[in-house]
């Protein structure tokens, strides 16, 4: 007898966590690869996993598939960076049936825009109503050094395309101590002077990197308090699904976000997990305790084991992270790097 055959009905119940906080939010990582090498986020000389140990395009499609139907109303799509994953599109256009069908509210990505120019129209055709893109700074020669191995006039470019093709387009930016700091404002008023928001991270302390973060990280609390000085910031109630804590900047009318996981933590409220292009499931960005969704996935055709799965990680998911940046050693929090994870 099969496995689908032996399945017996499920009641399919949506997703609470221990702190009944509904799950209704995945982040899927669809490649650990990137066309840069940003200093905060991996090593120069990064190690990419093997293609045999990545979930193949159809099975992240089974998936986030089995997470909709468990009450997931908004995917986002990251990486590494998602776009240059070889036949992405096809992913993009096989999780738009769920769009069509009301299953789920939003499909979006994450991206550094260097792929932009290329596929903003296929994603506005998919279902893709906004992008996030990843700016640290309007400086060629910075960007240049924060990338390593950026152009930034290839991401202008996709942000023009992005925006052409009808996109909504959010910034954002990770918070440099010594680096972008000078240029937040900067940033800021180029961002809503285009209609974007803009918003604001502090660094994350995961994977090993050659940077001590305790020499990049710029606390938020001390960026706000600058720009008060000369900007008239009102608190907005709204949320966008993630962990952004957000003002209306009144001299430009346009929004600034502020994700603080070290100053301020955004646990309270956390609706997300993530997967990783190799089926490991993390129930908190701060945390090493994952599940393996590859292995239930590949022993069958049905997906009553990965629901079971699915439904004990949630049962694990903590209430917070435990964040924090080592002074003494240049030790990550978290051994492994965002790129892994998907940011």
């Amino acid at each position: 007898m099969s496995d689908r055959t032996a399945e017996a009905p499920r009641a399919r119940l949506p997703l609470v966590d221990p702190f009944h906080r509904a799950i209704t939010y995945l982040r899927v990582s669809v490649t650990d690869r990137c066309d840069f090498r940003c200093v905060y986020c991996m090593a120069e000389d990064m190690t990419f996993l093997p293609k045999r140990d990545l979930l193949t395009l159809e099975e992240l499609d089974r998936v986030c598939t089995v997470f909709i139907e468990r009450g997931v109303r908004k995917l986002r799509i990251t990486g590494g960076e998602p776009l240059v994953r070889r036949d992405i599109m096809t992913l993009f256009e096989s999780l738009s049936r769920h769009l069509r069908s009301g299953a789920l509210d939003e499909l979006t990505v994450t991206t550094n825009g260097s792929q932009l120019a290329r596929y903003a129209e296929d994603l506005v055709r998919h279902g893709v109503r906004r992008v996030n893109v990843s700016l640290d700074t309007l400086d060629p020669e910075k960007f240049r050094k924060i990338t390593r191995w950026g152009d930034l006039a290839k991401v202008l470019k996709g942000i023009d395309a992005a925006q052409g093709a009808g996109l909504r387009v959010k910034i954002n930016a990770v918070a440099l101590k010594g680096t972008n700091e000078d240029e937040i404002e900067t940033l800021m008023t180029w961002a809503h002077g285009r209609g974007m928001d803009l918003t604001l991270i502090e660094v994350m302390p995961l994977g090993e990197i050659e940077t001590h973060r305790a020499d990049q990280f710029l606390p938020l609390s001390a960026v706000r308090a600058r720009l008060q000085e000369r900007y008239t910031l009102e608190d907005l109630d709204e949320r966008t699904g993630g962990p952004a804590r957000y003002v209306r900047v009144m001299e430009t009318g346009g929004k600034l976000g502020f994700i603080t996981p070290l100053t301020h933590n955004f646990c309270e409220s956390c609706n997300r997990v993530r997967l990783t292009c190799t089926g490991q499931l993390f129930m908190c960005l701060g945390q090493e305790d994952a599940a393996d969704l590859r292995t239930p996935l590949r022993l069958s055709e049905g997906n009553e084991r990965l629901e079971q799965a699915i439904e004990e990680a949630i049962s694990r998911k903590p209430r917070g992270h435990d964040f924090v940046i080592d002074r003494r050693r240049n030790r990550p929090a978290v051994s492994r790097h965002m790129s892994v994870t998907g940011g």
